[in-house]
């Protein structure tokens, strides 16, 4: 007898949740939809969203890349890669760049890598391609107009390198050199 009541209890608690389950679906079948229609509304992002990246430029309109190799160091996945070249100047930069975006998990090591702050991640998320081969981009594909997050910024004039005109210790927010000898004991 109490194999039969044990069958019925079992019987009637997943009746139960059968009918719980319909009537879930009853209750929210006839609710106003929450969907958003993509294309045509774009649902606002978080401000440290990191999706596409960048290369971006001096306020004189120069590349901001030095070609350190640290954003290709710190990256997890091997996406990056890049050949350093030095100007007539005396200036480094980069003289071939490249992402596969195939690759990439925009985990952002890269932007935080950069010393320059050439590398940017931007809130951009859509870009999809029909070949993984279009996922390769070029530093051509990546130089924008601007400065992005950093509009004044500019390495070489805060980086205490003698480029130019000034010298050891004449940039902004840089000490003097310190004497070696004066801290001998």
């Amino acid at each position: 007898m109490s194999d039969i009541i044990a069958a019925a209890r079992g019987f009637f608690r997943g009746a139960k949740g059968i009918a719980d389950a319909y009537l879930m679906v009853l209750r929210h079948l006839f609710r106003k939809q929450l969907t958003e229609p993509y294309p045509e509304f774009k649902r606002e992002l978080p401000e440290r969203t990191r999706a596409r990246i960048v290369l971006t430029r001096t306020p004189d309109g120069d590349e901001r890349c030095v070609a350190c190799y640290l954003c290709s160091g710190a990256c997890p996945v091997n996406c990056i890669s890049m050949q350093s070249e030095e100007r007539e100047d005396g200036r480094r930069h980069a003289a071939w760049f490249r992402i596969n975006f195939a690759r990439c998990i925009y985990c952002g090591l890269c932007e935080e890598a950069c010393p320059t702050l050439a590398i940017q991640l931007t809130p951009d998320f859509a870009f999809a391609k029909d070949d993984i081969m279009k996922f390769v981009y070029e530093k051509e594909d990546l130089l924008i107009e601007g400065g992005g997050k950093h509009p004044d910024y500019d390495f070489y004039k805060h980086c205490g390198v003698a480029f130019g005109k000034a010298g050891k210790g004449e940039r902004p927010g840089e000490r003097p050199p310190v004497d070696v000898k004066n801290n001998l004991p």
